[in-house]
């Protein structure tokens, strides 16, 4: 299996793929046009990328069948494109969340105790302490969280840690209700409140932690920045389009908001580039270089996971933490034939199925022990009529039952 990667990747996950049997193709820093001339010309199967933007055009140049985003978003890539053209797209949630989690809490405090300022003020030669004394301190204080998933959750815990209560929000919550709080790990001590608004409002700092989708795009606006106290502070190591900057410049202006930030509109995609976005004229604002998952640890972490994705596609045709398969199918009905484990009994059935014009949306063939029958459950777009099962039945002499179910 060729495997393609178009990013900077650990040396320990290029070694596990080729100690996977996999012929790897290292080209760090290829996007674009050039991208897709290589996928064109190399015949890879597997594509690998962090921050390089997968395109349609990318994605049908060559044979691929398969992408892995080593990372835990797949925001730049074209998933929608992927599905149809039945191409996987895996991530590898998680790996980076005690590293994010990190930077985020090191935001927090370098926003508390002005350690930017601090460090800048020194190094131009000036002795400010009387100035640089003025912190409020994170013992105590409420930290409000949006979103909670892994990297939330790690940030949780350490802010239990530094004393501070935390007050939480997921859309999660909304969609599954008390199912999703169940399954909260135990060792989070959190307040979990009704909407986006109650959490700013009793938040003494905010920590952005969202998925960007349609629905959360420009989420953080005017209704949430309002209800924050004045001098909040506000961390954000998630998305940016997830933020209206324009509502958040207007905060900074009438609420004396602190912002820390590790993300930004229109990031260079090169490692280094001139880049002057306009959040950074914000008065006394932190920004980091989106560097949030970029420890050692983390993307050790990230390798390896990318190396068990392609391991497992290759070795066995399943793909973890697949991101583009249907939820639910459009099927709704199982057709449940039992049936001797013998050739051209399956072709059999489908060509019933072919000739009613009924599409097969999954099915599985389990065989007993012994391996003398088996049965095959096989889901359908419709509804199977007399007709047809009485086709199945007296075409093969195999099958030894059938039985229709609605899902």
């Amino acid at each position: 299996m060729k495997v393609l990667i178009a990013d900077t990747f650990e040396a320990s996950g290029l070694e596990g793929l080729k100690a996977a049997g996999c012929e790897v193709i290292y080209a760090p820093g290829t996007s674009g046009d050039e991208l897709v001339r290589l996928l064109q010309s190399s015949g890879a199967e597997v594509l690998v990328v962090r921050s390089t933007r997968v395109t349609e055009a990318m994605l049908t140049a060559g044979t691929l069948s398969l992408v892995v985003r080593a990372g835990a978003g797949v925001n730049t890539i074209d998933v929608a494109a992927a599905a149809r053209g039945g191409i996987y797209v895996a991530n590898c949630p998680g790996k980076n969340a005690i590293a994010v989690a990190e930077l985020a809490f090191a935001l927090l405090l370098a926003l508390d105790r002005r350690v930017p300022d601090n460090v800048a003020a020194l190094r131009a030669g000036r002795w400010n302490k009387r100035e640089f004394s003025k912190a409020r301190g994170l013992y105590g204080r409420t930290l409000g969280l949006l979103g909670f998933g892994g990297v939330a959750q790690e940030v949780a815990r350490r802010a239990r840690a530094f004393g501070m209560d935390v007050v939480v929000w997921s859309p999660r919550f909304q969609r599954e209700g008390a199912n999703a709080l169940t399954a909260l790990p135990r060792d989070l001590d959190v307040i979990v409140l009704q909407s986006p608004e109650e959490v700013a409002e009793r938040s003494d700092a905010l920590s952005l932690h969202l998925a960007l989708t349609d629905e959360t795009r420009n989420f953080v606006g005017s209704g949430i920045l309002a209800r924050l106290k004045p001098g909040a502070l506000f961390v954000n190591t998630a998305r940016a389009e997830l933020v209206d900057d324009a509502a958040l410049a207007e905060a900074v202006r009438t609420q004396g908001l602190h912002v820390a930030t590790d993300v930004f509109r229109d990031e260079p995609a090169s490692g280094s580039a001139e880049f002057s976005p306009a959040i950074a004229s914000l008065p006394d604002l932190y920004g980091t270089h989106h560097i949030g998952a970029s420890t050692e640890q983390a993307q050790e972490a990230i390798a390896a996971e990318t190396v068990r994705i392609i391991r497992s596609y290759k070795e066995m045709g399943t793909v973890p933490n697949a991101v583009n398969l249907a939820a639910r199918t459009p099927a709704t009905h199982r057709l449940v034939v039992r049936h001797r484990d013998r050739p051209g009994v399956l072709a059999h059935i489908f060509d019933q199925l072919r000739r009613r014009n009924l599409n097969v949306q999954e099915t599985e063939n389990v065989v007993f022990a012994g391996a003398e029958s088996a049965v095959a459950r096989i889901n359908v777009d419709g509804q199977p009529d007399e007709e047809l099962l009485r086709a199945i039945e007296s075409g093969s002499r195999d099958i030894l039952g059938v039985q229709v179910v609605k899902i």
